[in-house]
C-alpha cells in the first residue's frame, strides 16, 4: 500500500467515524425531543385507557434509553473520558502542590 492509498483510506474512515458521530448527536436530539413529548402526553393524559397509555409510554422512554446508551457506547468505544497524558498532568500537578505547599515555610 502507497502513501497515496494510505491517506485515502484514513481519510474515508475519518470521515465514517464523523458520520457515526452525527448520526449519534441526532439521534440525541431527538431523543430529548422525543422525551419531553412522551413525559408531556403522561402529564395530560386522561380518561379510561390512562394506565394503558401510561405503561406504553414508559415502556418506549425505557427501551429508547437503552438503545441510546447501546448507540452511545457502539459510538465512543474507543474514547476514553480520562486519557493517560490527563492523568500524568494532574499527577505531576499535586507533586508540584505538595512540594510548594512543604517549601513555603521552611
Amino acid at each position: 500500500m502507497n502513501q497515496n492509498e494510505k491517506n485515502k483510506w484514513q481519510y474515508n474512515n475519518a470521515k465514517e467515524k464523523v458520520r457515526k458521530l452525527k448520526l449519534f448527536y441526532l439521534h440525541l436530539i431527538g431523543y430529548f425531543i422525543g422525551s419531553a413529548l412522551l413525559l408531556y402526553n403522561l402529564y395530560i393524559v386522561a380518561g379510561p385507557y390512562k394506565n394503558n397509555i401510561i405503561s406504553l409510554n414508559l415502556s418506549i422512554l425505557f427501551f429508547w434509553t437503552v438503545l441510546i446508551i447501546i448507540h452511545g457506547l457502539i459510538v465512543f468505544k474507543h474514547k476514553h473520558i480520562f486519557k493517560k497524558s490527563w492523568e500524568d498532568k494532574k499527577t505531576e500537578q499535586f507533586l508540584k502542590e505538595k512540594e510548594e505547599k512543604t517549601t513555603y515555610w521552611e
